[in-house]
């Protein structure tokens, strides 16, 4: 029961989103500081870890083709499809739920409890709109975010690959090229879109009704942490029933 009062006032909270809007000129200020903060800030660890997993990825492909009469441009096929498919979409979401989600779910629990959003309701604010819009215009720049990481993750699986002596340069630029599909990569940009959407409303939510102390907040950002995860992982699984299944 608990769970469906949760859920409905998530939905509760949608609607009031997208309800009265804040003055577009106070607005425009708040979405460039939220793609400062959310988008920006986050390049630089997804691009670290996208370079180097992708360098793992391949190596790890490479070590794992003992036959020889299997061809070496195998490595950077397996290495573009893991890294399209789900590396970059899923596991960059995943890990930006800690980071992003975390810092939404603190700033909105902090702000709870030390009255501040009290006070902008006092004054007759949408609060919904003035906290949370934002930061959902912000994130529909996310997918930006996961084709850095795409191509960063190729492009780590190239360098140790070809630098590793694992293959050719030629062979694993053969082996991205061989049977792509241009569907894959509208898949994983359709998956990130979703998990743009879920990245700034479950944390937002956990915040913004986050009830209790400064002790609270803490705990608020880790039940969010798990719920942002979970719901992505379940609509990873859904996404891909729909889209890829036959």
């Amino acid at each position: 029961m608990k769970v469906l009062e949760h859920i409905g006032n998530y939905f509760l909270m949608l609607q009031k989103i997208f309800g009265k809007f804040t003055k577009w000129s106070v607005l425009k200020k708040l979405i460039f500081r939220e793609i400062d903060v959310l988008i920006l800030g986050s390049l630089g660890i997804v691009s670290f870890i996208s370079f180097f997993v992708g360098g793992v990825v391949s190596i790890q492909t490479a070590l794992n083709m003992e036959n020889p009469f299997l061809p070496r441009n195998l490595i950077g096929f397996a290495t573009r499809q893991s890294v399209i498919l789900e590396f970059a979409p899923t596991f960059i979401s995943v890990i930006i739920a800690g980071k992003v989600g975390s810092f939404i779910t603190s700033s909105l629990g902090t702000m709870r409890v030390t009255e501040q959003i009290d006070a902008l309701e006092v004054m007759g604010i949408n609060t919904y709109n003035y906290l949370i819009f934002p930061k959902i215009v912000a994130l529909s720049l996310y997918p930006l975010v996961i084709c850095i990481s795409m191509f960063l993750g190729v492009f780590g699986g190239y360098i140790a690959c070809v630098y590793g002596g694992f293959s050719t340069s030629a062979d694993f630029i053969e082996g991205i090229q061989l049977d792509f599909r241009p569907f894959h990569v509208t898949y994983a940009f359709i998956k990130t879109a979703f998990f743009s959407f879920i990245l700034a409303t479950i944390p937002a939510y956990h915040g913004y009704f986050m009830k209790g102390g400064a002790l609270e907040v803490g705990k608020a950002s880790t039940t969010s942490f798990v719920w942002t995860t979970v719901v992505i992982i379940i609509f990873n699984y859904l996404i891909t029933q729909l889209l890829l299944a036959k």
